[in-house]
């Protein structure tokens, strides 16, 4: 089990970071599934890019891992409304078609399961 989680670690630190990355290289993307009644849309892309990246750096040091971990479970949640907004709106939209936005909702619930994983205190450490 410790390899595992070690490997699941690394990989959610990659996923995070990689889109974090992406909320500066390609904000567009990102600004077209902001629900509009949040205010300065491009400011909240930055920010939530700023936390995936930071928050995916932090959940490699052990110091900090759970930290991180619950960080990115709340950043999680507070994403969530973007991806309902996707669905909403309709996929054509978003070049996404409709069946994968139903199925990204409970894909979500599964990333925060994922991610409250490593909330949890290593047994072996």
């Amino acid at each position: 089990m410790p390899r595992l989680k070690t490997i699941s670690r690394y990989v959610l630190a990659l996923l995070f970071i990689v889109a974090g990355i992406l909320h500066f290289l390609r904000p567009e993307v990102y600004l077209r599934i902001m629900p509009p009644y949040l205010p300065a849309p491009r400011l909240l892309v930055y920010l939530s890019g700023a936390a995936e990246t930071v928050l995916g750096l932090l959940l490699l040091p052990r110091p900090t891992r759970r930290l991180a971990a619950w960080g990115l479970v709340a950043l999680l949640v507070a994403v969530f409304p973007a991806n309902v907004y996707m669905l909403q709106s309709g996929g054509a939209e978003f070049g996404v078609p409709t069946w994968a936005l139903w199925v990204r909702l409970p894909l979500q619930l599964v990333l925060i399961a994922w991610v409250w994983w490593h909330t949890r205190p290593d047994k072996w450490a």
